[in-house]
Parts: structure tokens; sequence; C-alpha cells
């Protein structure tokens, strides 16, 4: 076996490890630094896609269907149904999905306020 080829699942094994919160850390990382592998950061796994099946559209829709309304009232709209999407980019992520929704058809902008069409 290739001495590449062990570093490699040694390096594998920490991170599976590490995104697992698993025993046996120190063993693998004593077993790197032997072999003079520097240990690299371990980024954690993708995160599960808390917004799927279009429901930030859905509550734009519902929110707008009261009225037209501006960017950050859309946004805190979004931030009180779902209190796990809000994070620092929520006003961007609600500006970049009006202005896709605009691309397709579904609403318009009239100055600084978002309507249906």
């Amino acid at each position: 076996m290739q001495d590449r080829t062990i570093d490699n699942a040694l390096l594998a094994l920490r991170k599976q490890i590490i995104r697992g919160n698993l025993d046996g850390l120190e063993h693998v990382e004593v077993l790197l630094v032997l072999r003079g592998i520097a240990l690299p950061r371990v980024l954690p796994p993708w995160r599960e896609n808390k917004a799927r099946g279009h429901e930030i559209r859905q509550i734009i829709l519902r929110a707008l269907d009261g009225g037209p309304m501006a960017l950050p009232e859309i946004a805190q709209a979004i931030a009180a149904a779902r209190v796990e999407v809000y994070d620092k980019r929520l006003y961007q992520r609600t500006a970049q999905c009006l202005y896709k929704m605009k691309l397709a058809g579904m609403v318009r902008r009239e100055g600084r306020a978002w309507g249906l069409v």
C-alpha cells in the first residue's frame, strides 16, 4: 500500500471522527503527526436546506397578498414565519428571492414597495 493512500485514509478517518463527534481522534492525529502530515481544518458538514419546496417564496406571496410591502417588511415576515431561517443575510436572501420572482413575473416593484402582479 502506498504511503499516500494511508495518509488519505487517516485524513478521511479524522474528518469522520470530527464530524460525527466520535472517540479516537487523539490516536488518529498522533499517527498523522508521526507520518509528518499537517492537520487540516475540518469544515462542518453541509447544513440541511431549511427552505425547501419554495417555502420562502410562499411566505413572500402570503405577505404580499395583504398589499405592497417594502423589502424590510417582507424580511420581517419571513423571520416571523421561519425562525430557523433568520440570520445575518436574511435581508439579502429576501432581495434575491424577490428578484427571481420578478423575473418569473410573479411580483413587481413600484418604487420601494413590492407587490403581486
